[in-house]
């Protein structure tokens, strides 16, 4: 791995992409969001906390698990799971920040990898999270993994960290969610997102209620590795994996992408407002005037075939060149112009990211 140059921006950005219901595109929306904003000139750390590892996979080209085995006993120590390991495994050796994967064909994207086994970190977590009477033993847990990044940000000045979580509801989504600066709900049209977006109406005022209390107590103040101060903001939504046709989302989907919508509005953000996980709603309207009718960032069509092709060649949609989609005549001319849809909505998702974390 060559040197990493320090980026001449200060303020980072740390942005979890979440949600509990699985198959909504969250891995490829990180990557690609990531590459742009890498693109645009910012520095930036994607950071694979799931244990499935599909961000990892897909950078790294790997897809079985002996090419997993294999990066593991080359690289021990390149890893989320190893980088927390002092704090868990309560080693007499302080975490520190470890060097990160240049991601190939683009400057200024990088990734910490994940770990197959990083779930086994799961019950310590829940357990350290009681706040209980062995939080003496455990006070150490909850702000390890905010230290290791703040540990990274501060030796290579990244100016935004896109954290790729696991679709539960778990100790360690609490944990990552909680001590992030911002956060963003990918979401897919249909019956089982809207069911996530309205279960997280209740799920987050009691995360934000165990933060309150994480952050009064003197122990997890005064631990090696001190639980940070402050509480996520909502950036938004992205809706995606829906079936076009003359560049508008059939009925069928519209009609969820609406639902979902609605309930966004009227549940979910009067819920963080609530609990002051929302923006002034003045910035949310410097992305655009109309941006608080949805609180949607941008709606993503589906990647159909292009998205195995991405992963082939360990790049996003935009960024493939014309010999990379094996095609040609006018399935080639479909695809280029794919190329530019995408390249046009990742580049609106990443202005506006910029645009909301702005200070």
């Amino acid at each position: 791995m060559g040197k990493i140059k320090k980026s001449d921006k200060k303020r980072t950005r740390k942005i979890s992409l979440f949600n509990h219901k699985g198959g909504v595109s969250k891995t490829t929306t990180t990557f690609h969001l990531g590459w742009m904003l890498a693109k645009k000139g910012y520095k930036v750390l994607l950071v694979d906390a799931d244990p499935q590892c599909n961000l990892t996979g897909l950078i790294l080209g790997y897809s079985a698990s002996e090419e997993f085995e294999n990066f593991y006993l080359k690289n021990p120590d390149v890893n989320l799971k190893a980088a927390l390991k002092s704090a868990y495994e309560s080693l007499p050796k302080l975490i520190e920040a470890g060097e990160p994967v240049e991601v190939a064909k683009i400057k200024n994207l990088y990734l910490i990898p994940g770990h197959i086994n990083f779930s086994e970190y799961e019950i310590t977590m829940g357990i350290a999270q009681e706040l209980s009477s062995s939080i003496q033993a455990l006070k150490n847990i909850p702000g390890a993994f905010s230290f290791y990044l703040e540990k990274e940000i501060e030796k290579f000045q990244f100016d935004f960290v896109l954290i790729d979580m696991n679709p539960s509801l778990g100790a360690l989504n609490q944990n990552i969610l909680m001590t992030s600066d911002y956060f963003i709900v990918p979401t897919s049209p249909d019956y089982f997102s809207k069911m996530a977006i309205d279960s997280l109406n209740t799920v987050f005022p009691r995360w934000k209620k165990w933060s309150e209390r994480a952050q009064s107590m003197y122990e997890l103040d005064n631990a090696a590795y001190p639980f940070p101060k402050g509480y996520p903001k909502f950036l938004g939504t992205i809706i995606q994996k829906y079936r076009p046709r003359n560049g508008e989302a059939t009925e069928g989907f519209q009609s969820w992408i609406n639902r979902i919508n609605e309930s966004v509005v009227s549940e979910f953000v009067p819920a963080m407002y609530k609990i002051d996980m929302l923006l002034d709603r003045k910035k949310y309207q410097e992305v655009r005037k109309d941006f608080t009718d949805s609180y949607c960032l941008v709606q993503i069509p589906d990647f159909n075939t292009l998205i195995a092709t991405s992963q082939e060649h360990q790049t996003p949609v935009f960024a493939l060149k014309d010999n990379m989609f094996g095609h040609v005549g006018a399935i080639l001319q479909q695809d280029q112009k794919k190329r530019r849809e995408f390249h046009r909505i990742f580049s609106k998702l990443a202005e506006e990211v910029i645009t909301l974390t702005d200070a």
